[in-house]
């Protein structure tokens, strides 16, 4: 029989346990967000070198599992003599795997982008920089909220792997919860509430950011 009081009781830990899958997902996509401009970057630059690095990141970090790199870089650390905690690694690797779509994300807004906006602005005389800032990147991230929401959910989701490294988010907190209470059932589909609502809230800003956006 289904358990009400154990699918009621699981929220309390699990609630507390996401915590941290938001401070990952949190974390990562801002580290990701930085990382990702500079590949991009890189990416459109004029310099063959510099092209060629970006096209090897986003190659390697889409061709390689997040949890393989969670694990390359969670036991590559302490070999080259620098140690931080499981959370820095987990963060550092959700940073750096978002980098390499949230680089193609942006590159694909910029290129969509009519170039005749661009000629017009280099022919009244507006400098390189100008036309970045003032004309390209405000369109470039407008067009690309909703990619990036989505890369935002899939984080989250994705965040269920650094349970791997001992970080309490909510999986792991649910396998312990599934083992002492010895009811998989009503734990997990309370880890499962917890993520859905989560992810809905992150669709419902996105849905606002795009609103305020297009005003």
């Amino acid at each position: 029989m289904f358990s009400i009081q154990t699918f009621i009781d699981s929220f309390g830990p699990l609630l507390w346990a996401a915590r941290y899958t938001l401070l990952v997902s949190g974390l990562g996509i801002a580290l990701g967000l930085v990382l990702g401009a500079a590949i991009c970057a890189a990416a459109l630059s004029r310099n063959a070198w510099l092209r060629k690095f970006a096209a090897i990141w986003v190659s390697f970090l889409r061709g390689v599992p997040l949890l393989v790199q969670l694990l390359l870089l969670y036991y590559l650390l302490p070999v080259v003599g620098i140690n931080v905690p499981a959370i820095a690694a987990a963060v550092i690797s959700v940073g750096i795997c978002a980098s390499a779509y949230i680089s193609e994300i942006w590159r694909g807004a910029i290129a969509a982008l009519p170039p005749g906006q661009t000629e017009a602005a280099e022919a009244i005389g507006m400098s390189s920089g100008d036309i970045w800032t003032r004309i390209i990147l405000p369109q470039a991230v407008v067009m690309s909220l909703p990619a990036l929401i989505n890369e935002l959910i899939l984080l989250v989701k994705a965040s269920s792997l650094v349970s791997v490294v001992g970080i309490l988010e909510i999986t792991r907190a649910s396998q312990a919860q599934a083992a002492t209470t010895f009811r998989p059932l009503e734990v997990y589909l309370a880890a499962a509430c917890i993520y859905l609502v989560i992810n809905l809230c992150l669709a419902a800003i996105g849905r606002w950011l795009e609103h305020r956006a297009a005003v």
